[in-house]
């Protein structure tokens, strides 16, 4: 417990000062966006701000500020009774290029279980919605896409449950949808809700399909990170750089969750082709 506390002490301490760093950054410079395709994923919280008001326009205007080329969104739709989507999708289109990959069975809702991916300049091969085990709903959605720069990428797109057991059992079943193909270039993205380390976190899990895990990037509460509750693992060493939070200062207070981001690497996204690909949103 106490090594645990001490931990827990150094990961405000470095909150602190990188909080310190950022705001130095932003009043220097603003915030560049790095070159490269750009991989992403946001809990958006429903679109309620750290501050308790919903606003779904500021979520919208982080979005613009990351400038993705693939983004996973976390709990984009309401979560009771019939799921509603609350963001603006066709807008967000026009303004960024980002297309929702489609999904079934949710003539209201942005996406599967909360889960939204978007992407821009590619075409769509495959999807699939996967429930998820566990006590609370929960789902992974998996697209496969090709890239307009050339590569094809299998994205996993989930938010794991807040309990324990729930998310062992989620992360055994993400792992068992990767055996027997380690030929696609993946990437695992969203909300695992799981900060822990060791034998019990369900993170270790993941090692067998992804290999040695990036550094922690503490993403949550926006305002003070201090949690590695969000993720971004690949399924192949160096396909993906270093995970790091996009900590503007709306994107600390638009949600409870700092969206966070790394840049893929082209050349290992590569693969000899495969069937003709369906187009998505005019997209080629």
């Amino acid at each position: 417990m106490h090594k645990k506390n001490v931990s827990l002490r150094a990961s405000i301490f470095d909150s602190i000062r990188n909080r310190k760093k950022h705001a130095a950054a932003n009043v220097v410079g603003g915030h560049m966006r790095p070159s490269g395709t750009l991989i992403a994923s946001y809990n958006v919280h429903k679109c309620v701000g750290s501050d308790g008001r919903f606003d779904p326009e500021r979520i919208s205007r982080v979005i613009h500020e990351i400038d993705a080329d693939v983004m996973a969104l976390q709990e984009a739709d309401s979560r009771f009774g019939e799921r509603t989507g609350l963001l603006d999708l066709h807008r967000l289109e026009r303004e960024t290029g980002l297309v929702p990959v489609p999904v079934s069975g949710a003539a209201k809702a942005h996406g599967w279980h909360g889960n939204v991916v978007l992407f821009k300049r590619g075409k769509l091969r495959d999807v699939h919605q996967i429930s998820l085990p566990g006590l609370e709903p929960r789902g992974a959605l998996i697209a496969e896409i090709e890239l307009a720069h050339g590569g094809v990428l299998r994205i996993i797109a989930a938010h794991l449950g807040l309990l324990r057991r729930s998310r062992a059992q989620q992360a055994r079943m993400i792992v068992e949808l990767m055996t027997g193909d380690d030929e696609t270039p993946t990437i695992l993205l969203g909300d695992l809700n799981e900060w822990r380390l060791g034998d019990r976190s369900s993170l270790s899990t993941f090692q067998s399909a992804f290999g040695p895990l990036p550094a922690a990037v503490p993403s949550f509460p926006a305002g003070l990170p201090v949690l590695a509750l969000d993720r971004i693992f690949a399924n192949r060493s160096g396909l993906i750089s270093k995970v790091e939070a996009h900590a503007s200062a709306l994107a600390r207070i638009a949600s409870d969750h700092l969206p966070i981001k790394a840049t893929l690497s082209l050349d290992l996204a590569r693969t000899d082709a495969t069937p003709e690909p369906k187009s998505v949103g005019g997209l080629s």
